[in-house]
């Protein structure tokens, strides 16, 4: 077999660790998702709202309406779960934040 297209491993794996700017990098990148997620939304769900379901067939327009739910509903879940990771890493940052504030202060002393 042709190994010419293997990348080759390197044995120095490097761990990169969290710092309280990257965790406010991360929160407002996130955060900034999260928002368009939820703008998003409102925006599909306002457009779902001004166009009803033109049928007289009940089961088109359960299905339509299934869609529809689910469409805003998978758009919300994603907006929530945006801003939740942005809440997380802003708690992360504060917390390693004041971590390194003690640490300073106890080897001051």
């Amino acid at each position: 077999m042709n190994n010419q297209n293997i990348t080759p491993q390197t044995d120095a794996k490097e761990q990169v660790t969290a710092s309280p700017l990257r965790c406010l990098t991360g929160a407002v990148i996130s955060g900034g998702m999260g928002f368009a997620a939820y703008s998003l939304m409102i925006a599909i769900a306002t457009n779902f709202a001004t166009k009803p379901i033109h049928s007289v067939n009940p089961l088109v327009i359960r299905i339509s309406s299934a869609v529809r739910t689910l469409v805003v509903g998978v758009v919300a879940l994603g907006s929530g779960i945006f801003g939740i990771v942005a809440i997380g890493l802003l708690a992360l940052g504060v917390q390693l934040l004041v971590q390194q504030l003690t640490k300073q202060k106890s080897s001051e002393n």
